[in-house]
């Protein structure tokens, strides 16, 4: 079987990859153009997209011998998956593995809004001397007691609402699409509407899943409901928030600060406004970045692939019914 690999990946996902039934093709330049990526996947029998182009109606006319994609990544709003299913095509992703590492970055980055540590750290560097103490200056706050919103409560949200419990003894409210009542029991969460979460959040945590319905979900009207306290944190996907919307909210204070892993477009342009807000902390989405997590990434997105090459279905495929309509 022919396998393309648009980067490398941690060595385990490469050393599973290195069997004799796998002819692994991998550019050497790992920026290649969409063209250049379109012509090394007509060459093979499934791919393993790390982060490269749309993988759409387009691509599968274009790729006809792609017959599996495995997904370095849990997010799949790159795939459209009912195009996939239509042809009979399992995507995997790679759940579980990096939502430890993800809640980390959520709850690093609600701390670091929460106590200007951006802003602090940034006078540090260009050498600014506090000449006097002044006790009402470049205050932050606290976290004790608060109410943690999530705005879907998935594993990298139970995770989020675990860690704020611990530390800071919040209060748990969630708006899915569809209510949990075995995870409010469990992590002790409340089920509220969107517009109460916006009312009730001290600190609101975007985790749910991206799809096109979801671009600028969060935008003026979202901001004006929200607290003067709040602080919004998203590590999820760039889409879900307007960030022309957002400075402006923030701005006049009609929430409090940000924190921001991802953005959009990605990676953040530097004359973006929002870097200049004392109040806001930006991350290169970094959500996954540690050994363990990419390491459990590799392993599972290789797993996949070899499942594939072996004739059986991919372990946490994303459209299952392929195999049960085939």
């Amino acid at each position: 079987m022919k396998v393309f690999i648009n980067k490398i990946i941690p060595e385990i996902g490469m050393q599973l990859l290195a069997r004799p039934d796998i002819d692994l093709i991998m550019p050497e330049n790992p920026e290649i153009s969409y063209d250049e990526w379109i012509s090394y996947c007509q060459q093979c029998d499934a791919i393993l997209n790390i982060g490269a182009y749309k993988i759409d109606a387009k691509f599968f006319d274009l790729c006809p011998s792609v017959k599996a994609v495995s997904l370095f990544s849990v997010g799949y709003d790159q795939v459209d998956l009912a195009e996939a299913t239509r042809r009979g095509i399992p995507v995997s992703n790679t759940p579980d593995v990096l939502s430890r590492a993800t809640s980390d970055i959520a709850f690093l980055l609600m701390l670091m809004v929460s106590r200007l540590a951006s802003f602090h750290t940034n006078q540090v560097r260009l050498g600014v001397r506090f000449k006097y103490f002044n006790p009402v200056a470049n205050l932050g706050q606290e976290l004790y007691g608060k109410t943690l919103g999530i705005f879907g409560l998935g594993r990298i949200g139970i995770e989020m609402a675990l860690k704020c419990q611990a530390a800071y003894q919040m209060k748990i409210i969630y708006h899915n699409r569809n209510r949990h009542p075995e995870l409010e029991e469990s992590i002790n969460a409340t089920y509220v509407s969107f517009e109460e979460l916006l009312a009730q959040s001290d600190v609101l945590s975007i985790h749910a899943n991206y799809a096109p319905e979801y671009r600028g979900k969060f935008d003026a009207s979202v901001f004006q409901q929200m607290k003067s306290n709040a602080i919004l944190v998203n590590t999820a996907r760039g889409g879900f928030i307007n960030e022309d919307d957002l400075y402006k909210a923030l701005k006049t204070e009609q929430i409090w600060g940000a924190g921001l892993d991802v953005s959009d477009p990605e990676p953040m342009l530097p004359d973006n406004p929002l870097l200049d807000l004392e109040r806001v902390c930006v991350l290169p989405h970094i959500g996954s970045a540690t050994f363990e997590a990419r390491s459990g990434m590799a392993k599972t997105a290789a797993e996949n692939i070899i499942a594939f090459v072996e004739g059986k279905p991919l372990l946490t495929c994303l459209n299952p019914e392929v195999y049960t309509n085939s």
